[in-house]
C-alpha cells in the first residue's frame, strides 16, 4: 500500500522531549521532538504534548503503516481489546501521483447529463457551474498545496474503541493555553478548521491577548477524512462524543471545552449530556433549541403554536424551509450505501457535496459564491478551499462512509436535548435557523454566553474564521 503513509511512534511518559523548532502556518507554535533526525521529510511537523507539566515524548518504532486510498479504502481496523494499542503516532499526507493523475482522468471523462430545464438551482446544481468547475478543477487545480499545509501541522493517528482516528494538535506557546477540541461536520473535514489554528493559538497576532490563547485538537469524525471507516454499527454522535472525551485524556488533559457545528454540534451536545469530568463547556454554532411544542407543530408539518413571539415565529418561519430543502439528508438517512456514484465519479461526489443549503438556498450560498472566488483578504471561501475539501473526500474514499452518519443518528435534529452543563452559542445570521434567546436559555439552563452576528453561515469556521475566533474567545472567557 503505497499513497498515505503513517509513521508509528511511541509516546511512552517516561521520555521527555526538549524544545527543538518551530512550525510555520500563519502562526508559531513551541515544539519539541528530542529524537527527530532521522527523516527530513518529519522536520516540519514537531510536536509537544498538551501537559505542561508531563510531556510524553515521542520515540520511534520499528514499523511503518501505509494505508492506501487507491486500492484499498481508509478503513476501520478489527475490534481491539481492552488493552488495544493507546499509543499517538505521528501521521503525514502523501497522495501519490498516479492517485492525482486518475482524479484528472476521471473528470475529463465525465458522462455529463444535459441542461436543466429551469432557470434556476431548483433542480440541483446547474450544468453550467459543474463544468466550470470540472474544467479547473482537471486542469489547474492543485492538491499539493493543501497537502503541505495539512503536513506543517502535527498531524496524528491513535486508535479508539477499536478505530483509528486521526486528528491535529496545536499547542499555544503561550501559557495557560485552554484546551479546546473542535468537531467538523458533514460535508466537511479537519480543512474547514485550518483557518482557526492560528488566531487561536497565537491570539496576539490576530488582534487577541495572550490570556485568550487556546491549545487546538482536531478531530476527523470516524468515516471521515484519514479517520478509519466503522466496519459495524453503532458510530453515531454519542459515540463520538464519548471518543472525544478519550482523545482529551490520553493527550493529558484534565480540563477542556468542547465546540462544534453542523454534526459536531450534535457531538459536543451528545458531550454535554454525557458531562464527562473535566468538561468545562461547550461551544455551539448551530444550537439545539428547538422547544418540544414546536418540534411537534414543525414534524407535522401544522402551523406554529401559538403565543410565539416575532423571533421566535421568525425562527419556526426558517426551520419550515430549511426541512423542505434537506432531500439530502434523507436520502443519506435512508440509503446511504446507494450511493456508488459518488465512489465511482468525482464530478458526481463534488456535485453530491455542493448540494446543500444554509437557509438561503442550494446550493449554500457561501460555497455557490466561493466557487467563483479566487482569493480573499478577509478569509471568505475561496474555489481552492471548495475543491481542497471535496478533493479530500475523493482521495480518501470517504463519500459513503461518512454518509453513513445520517443513517446511524436516530435521535432529532434541532430540538432540545437536555444539555445541563455550560453552554455558550453563537448565532450566525446564514445558518438554518436563527435561534432566538428565549428558546436558547430554556434549552441550555447554564448559558454562559449568547451572540448573534451580523455575517457568517452554516459554515462559520470556514466562512468567517476571525470571528469565529473572536467568538470562542468571548464564549470561553468565563470557564478559564
Amino acid at each position: 500500500m503505497r499513497n498515505v503513509s503513517i509513521e508509528s511512534w511511541d509516546t511512552r511518559p517516561e521520555a521527555r522531549p526538549a524544545k527543538d523548532g518551530m512550525v510555520r502556518l500563519c502562526f508559531i507554535v513551541a515544539l519539541g521532538i528530542a529524537m527527530w533526525t532521522s527523516r527530513s521529510a518529519l522536520a516540519h511537523a514537531q510536536v509537544s504534548s498538551p501537559s505542561r507539566d508531563a510531556r510524553p515524548s515521542l520515540n520511534r518504532s520499528t514499523t511503518m503503516t501505509e494505508l492506501n486510498t487507491v486500492d484499498a479504502p481508509l478503513a476501520a481496523p478489527a475490534p481491539r481489546t481492552a488493552s488495544e494499542d493507546k499509543s499517538i503516532r505521528p501521521f503525514r499526507v502523501s497522495m501519490s501521483d498516479e492517485k492525482l493523475a486518475d482524479l484528472r482522468r476521471r473528470i475529463l471523462a465525465t458522462q455529463w447529463p444535459e441542461r436543466e430545464t429551469v432557470p434556476d438551482e431548483s433542480q440541483g446544481v446547474p450544468l453550467a457551474t459543474m463544468q466550470q468547475l470540472a474544467r479547473y478543477w482537471a486542469t489547474d487545480y492543485d492538491w499539493r498545496k493543501v497537502e503541505a499545509k495539512l503536513n506543517a501541522l502535527p498531524q496524528f493517528i491513535t486508535t479508539i474503541d477499536g478505530l483509528d482516528i486521526h486528528f491535529i494538535h496545536v499547542r499555544s506557546k503561550h501559557a495557560n493555553a485552554l484546551p479546546l477540541v473542535i468537531n467538523h461536520g458533514w460535508p466537511g473535514s479537519v480543512i474547514e478548521q485550518l483557518k482557526l489554528i492560528g488566531p487561536l493559538t497565537d491570539p496576539t497576532r490576530y488582534g487577541g491577548r495572550a490570556e485568550d490563547a487556546f491549545d487546538v485538537v482536531i478531530p476527523s469524525m470516524p468515516g471521515y477524512g484519514f479517520s478509519g471507516k466503522p466496519t459495524s454499527t453503532g458510530w453515531g454522535p454519542e459515540r463520538m462524543g464519548r471518543a472525544w472525551v478519550e482523545l482529551m485524556k490520553r493527550l493529558g488533559y484534565t480540563r477542556y471545552v468542547a465546540q462544534g457545528g453542523d454534526w459536531g454540534a450534535f457531538v459536543v451536545d451528545q458531550m454535554g449530556l454525557q458531562a464527562p469530568a473535566g468538561l468545562l463547556a461547550i461551544h455551539t454554532n448551530m444550537p439545539a433549541t428547538v422547544p418540544a411544542d414546536v418540534d411537534k407543530a414543525l414534524l407535522a408539518g401544522g402551523p406554529a403554536p401559538s403565543g410565539l413571539s416575532a423571533e421566535e415565529r421568525r425562527a419556526y418561519e426558517q426551520l419550515v424551509r430549511t426541512f423542505k430543502q434537506v432531500d439530502y439528508a434523507k436520502y443519506m438517512a435512508a440509503r446511504p450505501q446507494t450511493l456508488y456514484g459518488i465512489a465511482d465519479s468525482p464530478v458526481g461526489l463534488a456535485a453530491w457535496l455542493l448540494d446543500h443549503n444554509d437557509a438561503d438556498g442550494q446550493p449554500a450560498v457561501a460555497v455557490a459564491s466561493a466557487l467563483t472566488r479566487k482569493t480573499s483578504a478577509t478569509g471568505e471561501l475561496t474555489r481552492d478551499e471548495i475543491l481542497d475539501n471535496i478533493t479530500l473526500y475523493w482521495l480518501t474514499n470517504t463519500g459513503v462512509s461518512a454518509s453513513r452518519l445520517y443513517w446511524e443518528y436516530k435521535g432529532g435534529f434541532f430540538n432540545t436535548k437536555g444539555v445541563s452543563i455550560p453552554v455558550a452559542v453563537s448565532v450566525f445570521p446564514s445558518e438554518q435557523y436563527e435561534a432566538p434567546r428565549s428558546w436558547t436559555e430554556r434549552a441550555y439552563p447554564k448559558l454562559i454566553y449568547y451572540n448573534k452576528v451580523d455575517k457568517g453561515g452554516h459554515f462559520a469556521a470556514w466562512e468567517q474564521p476571525q470571528l469565529f475566533a473572536a467568538e470562542l474567545r468571548a464564549a470561553f472567557k468565563s470557564v478559564r
